[in-house]
């Protein structure tokens, strides 16, 4: 075990800069949150009046946590818990599968092995250096809840709450990467395993029974299937329960030794999932480089496709709730219309789900154009850059197929927009003002295509962290620059923060020439500076 605080330090060191994004801005989400709902929803009777309205239209809880009474606290943690943990979670599994299946994939795995070593201390390394990440991002969510000026003990139940999810999740991502060949593949299973945990918690809170006042709900047996809903249960300055947090932390280290076992009857570079195997003859598609990311990053889109298709259900099927909602509740109509501008209540909700949306689409574009540097360190870009596929062909190649993921996300979106205005018998002009809002979205999120691609050519190495953080903040500035109180010109910072939108005095362009101007600028930089860029494996 000599080796095991080098092995620590090593992963400490390579994940300083990302680390310190997920935990601060996760603690920082936590406290400006606090801001805002203060702000809006400065009295009980406020805060009431919008819980009355979510037990009375329950598929609101599929987004947001348990309802646990008025007071300040436990509205805050109902409005942002679920993305506290989701945050803690995402960190967790792709830390795990960073330092377990990618080390593997480009042979640094096999190298540390051949020293004293062995295969198990770096995979112990890496669960202990996970557990460190999710007590920090605790630490730092219940600092950041008690300098608002909450109870100390709800506050530390909170942060507690949302780094043993992430605890889970870190044994989720662990055993991912033992299953799965590839850490793309690793990295799928664990999202996946995380949304659906995440949808299993919100369907189980929209089942649940709501107390005669109203102001807490209880939810059905379906929320203790997922680590979400044991999170929730914790209940934060209500009833600050600690029982869930230890549930949390004990399937996560449970899920971490299955790991562990799995790891030590398995080969080096092997799976327990076999890789699919591909057809004896390819298509024809595959004998060009944009039919070749195409079919790399196909999961991934269709991924995001329903995201985006989702979306825009919720987008109709809420449109007139939280219309009727804002007639009762000027604090809501105020955050509403502070988001899009000022505009009907009903046009108002749809770029609100439309901003999102956006930044749906910017995750996908981003991953797409991500997965070039994996290639490129995979080692396999080499291989198509030694035919007859110069380098910016190469690279415009998942430009273009970013792009195709945006309008992809953007198109399911629309079809379930028209899916929910068809259940509920809606206003089918709101169609044209979510397609008019989507377009814009197409250039706001194009934004990011450009920005990693530029990120690629002269940073390869931040690719991937700064690419995602990039979008991040856009999404702090975009969606929650408004109900912080951020000044104008930092929420303009944001490509969704100007993109185009309807009102009732028609269409706002909005900063729409300047996202046109960002995405050719950038994309023609990106692949003039491509054609004297060398490979970089490392």
């Amino acid at each position: 075990m000599t080796t095991f605080p080098a092995l620590l330090g090593q992963r400490l060191r390579r994940d300083g800069v990302q680390l310190l994004l997920w935990t601060v801005g996760t603690a920082l989400l936590a406290y400006l949150t606090y801001v805002s709902v203060a702000q809006a929803y400065g009295t009980d009777e406020a805060r009431a009046s919008i819980l009355a309205v979510v037990m009375a239209n329950p598929v609101i809880l599929l987004f947001r946590g348990l309802p646990s009474g008025a007071g300040e606290g436990a509205f805050m943690l109902f409005l942002i818990f679920p993305f506290l943990a989701l945050l803690a979670g995402m960190m967790s599994s792709f830390l795990a599968v960073r330092h377990t299946r990618g080390d593997e994939e480009i042979g640094r795995a096999e190298l540390v092995a051949a020293t004293r070593a062995g295969r198990q201390t770096p995979l112990l390394a890496t669960l202990t250096h996970g557990i460190l990440a999710n007590v920090v991002l605790a630490a730092l969510s219940a600092a950041a809840l008690t300098a608002t000026g909450l109870e100390v003990r709800g506050s530390l139940v909170s942060g507690a709450g949302a780094g043993a999810v992430g605890l889970t999740f870190l044994g989720v991502g662990l055993v991912s990467a033992q299953l799965m060949r590839t850490s793309s593949g690793a990295n799928s299973l664990a999202v996946w395993t995380l949304m659906l945990s995440f949808l299993t918690a919100g369907i189980g809170n929209a089942l649940g029974t709501p107390s005669n006042d109203l102001q807490r709900m209880e939810s059905s047996w379906l929320t203790w299937l997922s680590p979400f809903g044991w999170g929730e249960q914790t209940r934060p300055f209500a009833d600050d329960n600690v029982g869930p947090i230890v549930l949390c932390a004990a399937l996560g280290m449970v899920l971490a030794g299955v790991a562990v076992a799995l790891q030590s009857v398995r080969d080096l570079g092997g799976s327990f999932v076999p890789e699919q195997r591909g057809r004896a003859g390819a298509p024809a598609t595959l004998s060009t480089p944009p039919g070749l990311v195409a079919r790399l990053t196909r999961p991934s889109i269709i991924g995001w496709g329903f995201g985006g298709m989702v979306t825009g259900l919720l987008a109709t099927t809420l449109a007139a709730v939280i219309r009727d909602i804002g007639a009762d509740n000027p604090a809501l109509e105020r955050i509403i219309r502070a988001i899009a501008g000022g505009t009907d209540m009903e046009q108002a909700t749809v770029v609100v789900f439309f901003t999102m949306l956006g930044i749906l689409a910017a995750c996908c574009a981003v991953q797409t154009v991500c997965r070039a540097r994996q290639e490129e360190t995979h080692g396999t870009a080499e291989l198509v850059l030694s035919g007859p596929v110069d380098r910016v062909r190469w690279l415009a190649s998942f430009i273009v197929v970013a792009f195709i993921g945006i309008l992809v996300v953007i198109a399911a979106a629309l079809a379930g927009a028209a899916a929910g205005l068809a259940s509920r018998d809606g206003d089918w002009a709101l169609l044209g003002d979510m397609a008019i809002t989507g377009a814009g979205q197409i250039a706001a999120a194009s934004v990011f295509i450009a920005t990693t691609a530029v990120i690629f050519v002269v940073a390869p190495r931040l690719t991937i962290p700064l690419g995602w953080a990039l979008v991040l903040v856009s999404m702090v500035l975009g969606l929650f620059g408004p109900l912080f109180g951020f000044p104008d010109w930092v929420v303009r910072l944001s490509p969704m923060g100007v993109a185009p939108i309807v009102t009732s005095d028609g269409v706002d362009v909005k900063g729409l020439w300047w996202l046109i101007a960002a995405v050719a600028v950038g994309g023609a930089l990106a692949l003039g500076l491509m054609r004297r860029r060398e490979l970089a494996v490392g």
